[in-house]
C-alpha cells in the first residue's frame, strides 16, 4: 500500500486516457452515442472517527468503555470533578496520543496524563464544601461567574493527586482495538466524590474538546458545572463517524456477458485491480484495459471536477468520465474506498447495459453500485487499519487470498446511496 500522499500524486501513471479497439473490431455499429458518466462522493465529511459519553461513576465504581483508532490517532476525554464548582479531568488539549513514534499501541495506566482542568466560568470555592457546587447548591448554575479561560487547576486550593483519585486503565485488545476502564477511587482520599457523566472521543490532530486560553463553549461549561454532558456530546456525536474520499479509478466499455474487470467469486486475476484496491493507484489496471483487444473501450479518471491537478475524490466532489458506444455495449468502473483495506466501488460483474434496446439509458445509475472486496488484504476496522492507505506502507496489510466478492467482512459502512452517486447522460 502506498500513504494518501501517494495517491494524491497519482496523475502521470498513464491514466485518463482512452482506447479504443481496432478500426477492424465490426463489433461496434456506425451512429455510436455520446457518454458522460458522473461519479460523485456524496458521503458526509466528519472531523472524528468516533465518541461516546461515560455515565455517573461513583466513589469505589468503574466503568469500561472500548473504541477503535489506528496510528496518528488521540483520545480526548473530559469528565466533572464533581467536588469543584467547574472543574474537570482531561488530557492535554491535544488528547492522549494511543501510538508511540513506532507504532507501537499505547498500554497501561494513563492517569498520570490527565489533568485537572478549571472551565473558567464559575469562582472556584473550597473542593467539597463550597455552597455553589453541586452536592450542594439548590439548582444549577447558582454560583459567580468567573468569566475566564480554560486554564490547568492552579486556584490555590489543595486537592489529592490525580493518580490518586481516578485510574485509566489502557489494554490494546490487537489490531485497532482499545478498551478503557475508568475507576473512581476517590472513597481513598479526603474529597470522595462522584465523576459526572462526560464525552470521549477518538479523533486525529486537534482538540476537539477544548481549547487552553480560551473561553469554554457553552456544552463545556455545563460538562464542568453541573456534570450536563448533553450539549458536547451531541456536538461530538454530530461530527463523528466515518467518511472517506475515493481514488481514481478506471472504466471499461465491453460487450453483454464479459467480466471486463473482475469475475464475482474468483481470485483477483492479477491484471491491476489488487493495486487499484488496496493502493488507489488505477495505472496497471488501466494498462491492462488497453492492451485488451475484446474491450470497446475503456480509460481511467483520476482529477475532481474543478481541480486542476489528479488527486482522490472528497466528500462532495465528482470525477467524469465520457466516451462512445453503441446498442449492445455494456459499462463497468472500479474505484476504491480509500479508507479501507482493499474495497473497491463497481457495477456487478457483468457491468450494466448503456441501452433499452435502440435507446441509450441516461439518469442515476447508484441503486446498480456494490461496495466490493478484492479479497487480496485482510480487512480491518473501517478508518482506522493500520495497513490502510491512511497509514500503511506498500503491501503492509495481511494477505488474504480470497474471492472477489461483495463486502462481508462484519464490519459497517455507510450505505451506498450514503456513499456515492453514479449518473450517466448523453452528449
Amino acid at each position: 500500500m502506498q500513504p494518501i500522499k501517494f495517491i494524491l500524486g497519482i496523475a502521470a501513471l498513464a491514466i485518463g486516457i482512452t482506447s479504443c479497439a481496432d478500426d477492424d473490431n465490426d463489433m461496434m455499429p456506425d451512429g455510436p452515442a455520446s457518454f458522460k458518466v458522473s461519479i460523485e462522493n456524496t458521503l458526509p465529511t466528519k472531523d472524528y472517527l468516533n465518541s461516546g459519553t461515560t455515565g455517573l461513576i461513583m466513589p469505589g465504581e468503574e466503568e469500561v468503555i472500548s473504541f477503535h483508532a489506528g496510528q496518528g490517532m488521540y483520545l480526548s476525554l473530559a469528565t466533572m470533578f464533581v467536588a469543584s464548582n467547574d472543574l474537570f479531568f482531561g488530557f492535554e488539549e491535544t488528547g492522549l496520543a494511543l501510538y508511540d513514534a513506532d507504532g507501537n499501541a499505547l498500554s497501561g495506566d494513563v492517569a498520570s496524563s490527565l489533568l485537572l482542568w478549571d472551565a473558567g466560568t464559575e469562582v472556584n470555592e473550597e473542593p467539597g464544601n463550597g455552597p455553589n457546587q453541586p452536592a450542594n447548591q439548590g439548582n444549577p448554575d447558582t454560583g459567580m461567574d468567573e468569566n475566564g479561560v480554560v486554564h490547568v487547576n492552579d486556584d490555590g486550593f489543595t486537592y489529592p493527586t490525580i493518580t490518586d483519585l481516578i485510574s485509566l486503565e489502557l489494554e490494546h485488545d490487537g489490531g485497532t482495538g482499545f478498551t478503557l476502564t475508568i475507576s473512581n477511587n476517590s472513597d481513598a482520599t479526603a474529597i470522595p466524590n462522584p465523576y459526572a457523566p462526560g464525552v470521549w472521543v477518538v479523533h486525529g490532530s486537534g482538540t476537539p474538546v477544548f481549547t487552553e486560553g480560551t473561553a469554554a463553549s457553552e456544552g463545556l461549561e455545563d460538562l464542568a458545572e453541573d456534570g450536563d454532558n448533553s450539549i458536547t456530546a451531541g456536538e461530538l456525536e454530530e461530527k463523528s463517524g466515518y467518511t472517506s474520499p475515493f481514488a481514481p479509478g478506471v472504466f471499461a466499455v465491453h460487450e453483454s456477458g464479459t467480466a471486463a474487470l473482475f469475475t464475482s467469486g474468483s481470485p483477483d486475476r492479477g491484471a491491476g485491480l489488487e493495486a487499484l484496491a488496496e493502493d488507489g493507484d488505477p495505472s496497471a489496471l488501466a494498462a491492462s484495459l488497453d492492451a485488451d483487444g475484446s474491450l470497446l473501450s475503456s480509460g481511467a479518471f483520476n482529477t475532481p471536477e474543478g481541480a486542476s491537478d489528479p488527486g482522490p475524490l472528497m466528500p462532495g466532489q465528482s470525477y467524469t468520465f465520457s466516451f462512445e458506444a453503441e446498442a449492445g455495449a455494456y459499462l463497468n468502473f472500479a474505484t476504491m474506498l480509500i479508507h479501507t483495506n482493499d474495497l473497491f466501488y463497481a457495477f456487478g460483474a457483468n457491468g450494466i447495459a448503456l441501452f433499452n434496446g435502440d435507446d441509450p439509458i441516461t439518469g442515476d445509475l447508484t441503486s446498480s453500485v456494490s461496495l466490493w472486496d478484492a479479497g487480496t488484504e485482510v480487512n480491518e476496522y473501517p478508518g482506522a487499519g493500520n495497513s490502510q492507505p491512511a497509514r500503511g506502507g506498500a503491501d503492509s496489510g495481511t494477505d488474504e487470498n480470497g474471492n472477489v466478492r461483495k463486502v462481508d467482512d462484519g464490519f459497517t459502512y455507510p450505505t451506498v446511496s450514503e456513499a456515492i452517486k453514479v449518473t450517466i447522460v448523453t452528449e
